[in-house]
């Protein structure tokens, strides 16, 4: 590695955690937030916009969304996201993170407003406008998940690398929590404002004709705090490893750092640009990337798709925990506000207790234990639970008929403690184990040109899990029996131990610097001589980062 290069690499990698990583955390983070407080609003919006526009007389039921628009309205988001993944995960290899950064951004805060304005007065215009601006939202999103990861991994040093990673993905345990908060509140707001009486006694009119604003307000109000950061995420300068690296401009690299880091850092060079000669290293369809990351970009591709199969498929049970818990009475014993009301509160406690803390394990104990122990831990413990969850699932759930014709319970007669427990269980080994480390790794271990791509790549392949997770398997435990949910979730268990198996194709990162788990140490000095550059470099005393 040339003199340059390294002195910016080693002062990275050395650097004291300061204020501008935890700047940089919540910068990055942003778009993981918008993620989350998306994902956990349209649940309780969807169930809203059910009784809004799709009430029939004919039925007699609340009214509900049909299951392909239900789907259609979750569906393109995730379809959105993959596209957004690989798209912007290329892109940010091509033109750089930095420029990429803010495109991401201004898609997300545009389409989380856009889609609370989502026009018309028929069901059919009202879904149609929704859908197209949740599909460019979750392009927005899908651009994030390569970047941040990527950013944040070329920003952080050695040490706590990982525990800085992780943190921008634990942003969406503060997505979750604001999003039950607004819900909440919103909710909460209008149903003190405009009373009504449960379906059960007065049909339709226990929906309220203001409702309509309040699935609105509430996703709306998610771009507000992305669209906050937009200004420091301009102000980002490009990130040395990719200045250096891929732009071979080591002079501008250590001139940002400096700033960055605020470290009188400088790198003297005898030109202070080093152009990359193309013939001097491997392309990313070559035989020698194959050879060298092919197996690695397997590995994190197929962990990341198995546990989205497992994750998304969570939902099969979480339509039932909540009436089962008793957090969540039968629909027509509620009015409309009153239902998203309960829904909000018994999602932002299963939130609260299993699904944020998962997040912070993580954080707290990546860098201690390893990225390797907690996935295998995570995708051991994923498919015990499930397993357990699955061979007992009408005994711990309960049934409808088995409660009587006046009772406000959807399900009787089983054990709801220890169903709500194993359900959050599998939510906390979820995100204290692969749903984590799966966003973390592929940030570490792949070449600095190629870095952005591989994750897109893996996050990708996450996201058609998640398709199949959510759509596929759900499709087939629509009706709602328990001997169908319950070999379901058997065969998640079953993907979950294989997630655990192809967890052994992925090396250890911890404690390594970029440049040794990419190979980068070498070929960097190998492109220096193909350029006949030489570099030297001069750093004070008082700058060595330690």
């Amino acid at each position: 590695m040339s003199d340059g290069a390294r002195a910016v690499f080693l002062a990275l990698d050395n650097a004291k955690t300061q204020l501008y990583h935890f700047k940089a955390i919540v910068i990055a983070g942003m778009g993981f937030f918008t993620d989350a407080y998306d994902l956990f609003c349209i649940t309780a919006v969807t169930k809203l916009i059910g009784r809004l526009y799709y009430f029939d007389p004919a039925t007699g039921g609340q009214g509900k969304l049909p299951i392909n628009i239900n789907n259609a309205i979750t569906g393109v988001a995730l379809c959105g996201t993959l596209a957004g993944q690989l798209f912007f995960g290329w892109l940010g290899d091509k033109l750089g993170r930095k420029k990429v950064y803010g495109i991401t951004l201004v898609t997300m805060v545009g389409c989380a407003l856009a889609s609370g304005l989502s026009f018309g007065s028929t069901a059919t215009s009202v879904i149609g406008s929704l859908c197209f601006f949740r599909f460019w939202l979750g392009f927005g999103i899908g651009g994030d998940y390569p970047l941040s990861a990527v950013i944040m991994s070329e920003y952080a040093n050695q040490k706590t690398r990982g525990a800085f990673i992780a943190a921008v993905f634990a942003m969406q345990g503060v997505g979750i929590l604001f999003a039950g908060a607004i819900s909440t509140i919103v909710s909460k707001a209008f149903m003190n404002a405009f009373p009504s009486q449960p379906f059960s006694q007065v049909n339709m009119l226990s929906t309220q004709p203001e409702a309509d604003f309040v699935w609105r307000i509430v996703l709306m109000f998610g771009a507000v705090p992305a669209a906050l950061t937009y200004y420091w995420r301009m102000k980002m300068p490009e990130t040395a490893r990719y200045t250096a690296l891929v732009e071979g401009n080591h002079k501008k690299a250590a001139n940002d750092m400096a700033r960055v880091l605020e470290q009188d850092f400088t790198v003297d060079e005898t030109s202070s640009k080093a152009p990359i000669n193309p013939n001097s290293s491997y392309g990313f369809f070559s035989k020698e990337f194959v050879y060298k990351h092919g197996t690695q970009l397997i590995g994190t591709a197929s962990t990341w798709f198995l546990l989205d199969v497992a994750f998304y498929s969570l939902n099969l049970a979480q339509k039932d925990v909540y009436p089962a818990a008793g957090l969540l009475n039968k629909a027509s014993s509620m009015n409309a506000l009153e239902e998203m009301y309960q829904l909000s509160k018994a999602m932002s406690l299963i939130a609260l207790v299993a699904v944020v803390p998962g997040y912070w394990f993580t954080v707290f104990l990546v860098d201690r234990i390893g990225r390797f122990i907690i996935q295998l831990g995570g995708f051991l413990m994923m498919s015990i639970l499930m397993a357990i969850l699955g061979f007992k699932y009408g005994y711990l759930r309960g049934e409808k008929n088995a409660c009587g014709p006046d009772s406000k319970k959807e399900f009787c007669g089983g054990h709801p403690i220890m169903f709500a427990v194993l359900y959050g269980l599998n939510f906390f080994f979820a995100n204290f184990g692969p749903n984590s480390t799966t966003f973390i790794v592929p940030a570490e271990l792949f070449p600095a040109r190629f870095r952005s791509t591989c994750h897109g790549i893996s996050a990708a392949s996450g996201k058609a899990g998640a398709i199949i997770g959510a759509f596929v398997v759900q499709y087939y435990t629509q009706d709602g029996d328990s001997n169908g949910i319950k070999k379901a979730i058997i065969g998640l268990s079953v993907v979950n131990l294989i997630g655990f198996f192809c967890t052994f194709l992925v090396p250890e990162t911890k404690g390594k610097s970029l440049e040794e788990l990419s190979g980068e140490d070498q070929d960097t000095g190998r492109n220096a001589e193909a350029n006949g550059r030489n570099y030297r470099t001069n750093v004070g005393p008082e700058s060595e980062m330690v």
